[in-house]
């Protein structure tokens, strides 16, 4: 049985599961299984000079990215707030950017608007590229030929200018396959294949299905921030897991840079993304995204995903204010929370 996401659902067009969701996540985290993003938005951003526009536009050192190589990036606000977030894949004569469902027209938009007479020529791609995930340890065994993907660690609030490389935070290799790229990340490989050979792609590769439902389950374990379910309109890259990622933090002059160095170099961003572990909830209705997070009756954070875990059971991964206590008891909806710390 294959049952699709709700229409009304951000995540809409893509399979929720394959009648299992249990199976399905237990075959990501010890197997593999192909997941559909297929609802992803893609940018492709070809013109030679893409390279060092996008280091001037958004978080990430890009100005020497090499053919064949992934990263992150994030796009600011001028006071420092997360706008966008997309994966990098770069193949030698365009930078492809995907992000979520529903962004990738104010990324675009945000993009045409800073070209002035830069030689690129950014467009909306999410017709010529699907995004497909294989997901578990068994992914790299298809595809032995990329590397390990690469995450820096975040340096200490105090830490020398220069010390930094200069380079991307994170590294994922990327090769070519099947008209489009392999890219190797943190919870597998991503495919992005032109659109209208995902059927073939799927039946070549022979891996079993599993839904979107597996993916956040693993994804919210994993502690892997999402734009716009993590986030909200007031969002530090340093409250919500993305500095590893996508920041760097020893480069030019970006929209909203100030800020990211100030709370960086202070050590005290006003809020922290956490894992939660919920108690009393339903099994089939997990707390909305939004959902207030409150401690002794006060609303400290709000709820990003809420997921049914098949070994941690009912979690959710949150952004509450940093002086909550790891051991608080927190109350989310009519259920108590604890901090997994």
């Amino acid at each position: 049985m294959v049952e699709d996401l709700d229409p009304n659902s951000a995540d809409a067009g893509v399979s929720a599961h394959f009648g299992d969701p249990m199976r399905e996540q237990r075959l990501l985290e010890t197997a593999v299984g192909l997941v559909d993003r297929s609802n992803r938005d893609v940018i492709a951003v070809p013109g030679e000079e893409r390279a060092s526009w996008l280091h001037t536009l958004t978080t990430q050192h890009l100005s020497g990215l090499s053919a064949m190589t992934g990263t992150e990036l994030l796009v600011l606000s001028p006071h420092g707030h997360v706008e966008q977030h997309a994966f990098v894949t770069e193949d030698g004569e365009t930078a492809w950017l995907d992000t979520e469902p529903g962004a990738g027209a104010g990324l675009l938009k945000y993009l045409e608007m800073m070209r002035f007479f830069t030689k690129v020529e950014p467009r909306d791609a999410s017709g010529e590229l699907a995004v497909l995930s294989l997901v578990g340890p068994g992914a790299a065994d298809l595809f032995p030929d990329l590397g390990e993907p690469r995450v820096g660690a975040v340096p200490g609030p105090k830490f020398a200018a220069g010390s930094v490389p200069s380079e991307p935070t994170s590294r994922y290799p990327v090769r070519a396959y099947e008209g489009g790229l392999a890219r190797r990340v943190p919870l597998g490989v991503d495919l992005l294949i032109p659109r209208e050979a995902k059927t073939a792609v799927i039946e070549k590769l022979g891996v079993a299905r599993a839904g979107l439902w597996a993916y956040e389950a693993v994804r919210v374990a994993a502690r892997a921030p999402r734009l716009g379910w993590e986030t909200d309109h007031r969002t530090l890259p340093s409250e919500a897991g993305f500095l590893a990622g996508g920041v760097h933090l020893d480069k030019g002059c970006y929209r909203g840079q100030e800020t990211v160095a100030r709370v960086h170099h202070l050590g005290r961003p006003p809020r922290r993304l956490v894992l939660l572990h919920l108690d009393g909830v339903a099994t089939d209705h997990p707390p909305a995204r939004g959902t207030a997070v409150e401690l002794d009756g006060r609303a400290v954070g709000f709820v990003g995903t809420a997921v049914r875990h098949h070994e941690l059971g009912m979690i959710a991964l949150a952004v509450v204010k940093r002086n909550v206590a790891d051991d608080a008891r927190l109350v989310v909806g009519e259920s108590a929370a604890a901090i997994d710390g």
